[in-house]
């Protein structure tokens, strides 16, 4: 039968310590000082063989009268009286000892190597302990590294803006989710309430079924578009997967003849300036983009209004304006409106099928081509749109572009 312990790797039974950053800077410390310490010593070493080779010639005779033991020989009696053995005798103590001292000096490097780089990790363990406690219910937190303006700090610095970029990214796919599931919980309540209502109501007849019916079409109609400008938003998302050459004129002028309720109901005042215009681009996203612009201009505008479309090109550059009259927005509100599932005052049904999608949709598209976007609050209410998309590639020919067909852009 197996035997299901685990086994050591070791022969001994013993597991070898973790190779983690401070064993290895130890280990390079006392190294480091192990081989210093040889050069050093083999430095001396040599220096004192040659002062031992030195005082190792014969010295002159006494003169007559003259003791021939004086203190030097008086200290070295019993000792060997042959210089050459005195001198040998000399190097075996000599590398004995500094052999000793290697040894200490290379323990007490270790062991200060092991201190100091104790002292140079903490920032990382303590990184690390935080790290470790921030998780996706916790992104607020932060590491907040102090000390030196030195590589470490530069890393906490960077964490940190790392766990923010986290933490908007988590609120914004909260609140996404959130206002999906309200949006798409909306049509289907009001379905079933009124099912339930003609159901109860024992005076319906066969004429109040088609109302019934027609009335869930439009509902089932107005959950399509929703689910269409959300699958619209995560592939617009997700990036591009083909381009090709456009010309932002003609799409644009299929946009704008296309029949939109709003303009005749508003009685609005549709003006255009539509200039040559070409860019590199997926075409049913452009088409898209350029259809939410205008349906956005021509929702959010009062009676007797404007509506401004103009494309142009600006160094090369396509760009494609869009303004509108309308209510007062104040500036500070423009960036929240290109957030998905956001309006202008307080949020309530909407008649026209918008769930606060356009806008959204826009940058995200924009985003995925390259291009950027301008807004600003006209003073005297509505607000102006600009999109400048990339040069085109010097290799594309945009002077006869080939347009995929569909169905037409349908509004938000």
């Amino acid at each position: 039968m197996r035997d299901p312990r685990p086994r050591s790797s070791s022969p001994s039974g013993l597991r070898l310590p973790r190779r983690t950053a401070r064993l290895r800077l130890t280990l390079l410390y006392g190294g480091m000082c192990l081989v210093f310490g040889a050069i050093l010593l083999t430095v001396a070493y040599l220096l004192t063989w040659g002062a031992l080779t030195m005082s190792a010639v014969p010295q002159p005779a006494p003169a007559f009268g003259q003791s021939s033991v004086g203190p030097a020989a008086q200290q070295n009696q019993g000792q060997p009286g042959n210089p050459a053995e005195q001198i040998a005798v000399d190097r075996r103590l000599l590398v004995t000892r500094s052999g000793i001292a290697l040894v200490i000096v290379s323990a007490a490097a270790v062991g200060a190597g092991w201190l100091l780089a104790g002292r140079v990790l903490r920032p990382l363990s303590t990184m690390t302990a935080a790290a470790r406690r921030i998780s996706a219910s916790s992104l607020h937190q932060r590491l907040t590294l102090p000390g030196p303006d030195d590589e470490l700090k530069e890393l906490a610095d960077t964490l940190d803006g790392l766990f923010a970029r986290l933490e908007a990214s988590f609120d914004a796919q909260r609140r996404f989710a959130a206002n999906a599931s309200h949006e798409l919980r909306t049509p289907l309540t009001r379905e079933r309430a009124l099912i339930e209502v003609t159901r109860a109501n024992p005076a319906s007849t066969a004429d109040t079924w088609q109302d019934v019916s027609r009335d869930l079409l439009a509902f089932n109609a107005e959950t399509e578009r929703l689910i269409e400008a959300l699958l619209t938003l995560a592939t617009s998302e997700a990036g591009l997967s083909q381009r090709e050459p456009l010309d932002l004129a003609a799409i644009t002028s299929t946009a704008l003849a296309l029949p939109r309720l709003g303009i005749g109901s508003l009685a609005l005042n549709v003006r255009t300036d539509i200039q040559p215009a070409t860019l590199d681009g997926d075409p049913l996203l452009i088409q898209r983009l350029v259809a939410n612009l205008i349906d956005n201009a021509v929702h959010h505008n009062i009676p007797g209004g404007d509506v401004q479309v103009a494309t142009s090109t600006s160094g090369g550059h396509a760009v494609l304006s869009v303004a509108n009259s309308g209510q007062v927005i104040p500036p500070a509100e423009v960036s929240r409106l290109f957030q998905p599932f956001q309006r202008l005052g307080p949020r309530r049904a909407r008649r026209d099928g918008g769930h606060g999608l356009g806008l959204s949709i826009v940058k995200a598209i924009a985003t995925a081509h390259g291009a950027a976007i301008t807004p600003r609050a006209r003073p005297g209410g509505g607000l102006a749109i600009e999109i400048t998309f990339p040069l085109p590639l010097p290799s594309q020919n945009c002077s006869r572009p080939q347009l995929t067909k569909s169905r037409g852009p349908q509004p938000e």
